[in-house]
């Protein structure tokens, strides 16, 4: 499902822990990492996508996370010309995002990177706050430091009981 400015809905998913660390996937035979994300289906809702996601990419449940907070607008990242597929159509140029914060409730062997038959992420790992918006893929770099900064304000959520629902 692509808009008519050529951006595909998706939602980006930062699952933070207990320590305040985030969850880091290494993509499947690659050397790069990024957060988990995916496409919102047509008739689903940006939420639905992301318990979705989640479970395909990461093996959690809702059960197994809390929403913190969610950004407030599309957040969108153009793809580099090389990765656009001209002979598509409609031809999707980049994805526009909703971004979830989500704490992680479980322990971490709940993580299974192995239920979907067509895994994303072959490893994974806790790093810090700011980590990921130096070390994934340069063209998401800008689109990572938006949904970090918007949902910093929403960590103090996680230790407190005040959540999004």
């Amino acid at each position: 499902m692509i808009d008519a400015d050529g951006y595909r809905p998706n939602v980006g998913i930062i699952i933070v822990n207990k320590e305040g660390k985030l969850f880091w996937g290494k993509r499947l035979y690659q050397d790069a990492w990024q957060f988990p994300q995916g496409g919102v289906r047509e008739n689903e809702t940006p939420q639905q996508a992301v318990f979705r996601e989640l479970k395909e990419e990461v093996g959690l449940e809702p059960s197994d996370v809390r929403v913190l907070g969610r950004t407030k607008d599309w957040l969108t990242y153009d793809l580099p010309k090389h990765l656009i597929r001209h002979y598509s159509q409609p031809v999707c140029i980049g994805q526009k995002q909703i971004w979830f914060l989500l704490g992680m409730l479980s322990d971490d062997e709940k993580i299974n990177l192995n239920t979907h038959e067509t895994p994303e992420f072959e490893g994974w790992s806790w790093v810090d706050y700011w980590v990921p918006v130096q070390n994934v893929v340069e063209f998401k770099q800008s689109v990572y430091h938006q949904a970090l900064t918007e949902l910093e304000t929403h960590l103090h959520k996680f230790w407190t009981k005040e959540h999004v629902g």
